[in-house]
């Protein structure tokens, strides 16, 4: 009677202690981080910047360099690349009949970052300017010079008698955006007006010469302060045509 006794108390023991290790088991290998094996994890590649050696190499088909200027635009104290670029569409070369043959592509720009030796690609407008051959009535037409001067891109227009104007860009936001203007009237020696437009600070100034019929340097000027109503700076990547962009009315 003792012996079944003690048979059927070993077999409940052996049940229990089954049970036990199969649950413990299970408890352990639910907790267990699944491992992944990073090899294969395709990894995701940068696409780097593009930079070229040579400043032909960033002419655009159909297009040849027109001019080329050096100066530091991002404050590095490294000489940066502007390039004036000009169309070569045979469909605008036309003939004059006074001037003769005329070529009338327009022309672009590109702004090149020096980077170790290497040139960048800051930003590029092939189309902003005029031809350097267009109609000037009774006058010639105004001239285009661009200029780097303490790390600002300055696009200027001469028009001799009639005055000039110009702008001054900065180097920011990826990209270069207009922050001055400036500008004057003349008739002959004579000087009209000049305007001055802050975009930072959103002021213009018009000094009005109230003494015009002079004809020996005596202009007497008035001076006018206003405030525009820009308030988003213009982008040189996005202006279509300098000679439609109006900014001192803004």
């Amino acid at each position: 009677m003792i012996k079944k006794y003690l048979f059927f108390i070993l077999a409940i023991v052996s049940v229990f202690l089954n049970t036990s290790c199969k649950d413990s088991k299970s408890k352990t290998e639910s907790t267990k981080t699944e491992v992944v094996d990073l090899k294969e994890i395709p990894e995701v590649e940068e696409s780097p910047v593009e930079t070229k050696r040579e400043l032909s190499d960033f002419l655009p088909k159909n297009y040849v360099l027109f001019d080329t200027i050096y100066g530091d635009l991002n404050k590095d104290n490294i000489e940066d690349c502007v390039l004036i670029i000009k169309g070569t569409d045979k469909s605008k070369i036309i003939t004059d009949e006074y001037r003769g043959k005329l070529d009338r592509n327009r022309r672009g720009i590109l702004v090149l970052l020096n980077k170790n030796n290497n040139y960048e690609l800051a930003l590029k407008n092939y189309d902003c300017f005029s031809s350097e051959n267009e109609e000037g009535g009774v006058y010639y037409a105004p001239e285009l010079y661009v200029e780097i001067k303490n790390n600002k891109l300055f696009i200027n227009y001469a028009h001799g008698r009639y005055g000039y104007w110009q702008y001054t860009f900065r180097f920011q936001n990826n990209d270069l955006e207009l922050i001055g203007y400036d500008a004057s009237s003349n008739h002959g020696p004579v000087t009209l007006t000049q305007t001055s437009i802050n975009f930072l600070t959103r002021k213009k100034i018009v000094n009005q010469n109230v003494n015009e019929n002079t004809y020996d340097g005596e202009e007497i000027f008035e001076k006018t302060e206003s405030k525009i109503n820009r308030t988003k700076l213009i982008k040189l990547s996005e202006i279509k045509d300098f000679d439609e962009l109006e900014v001192a009315e803004d």
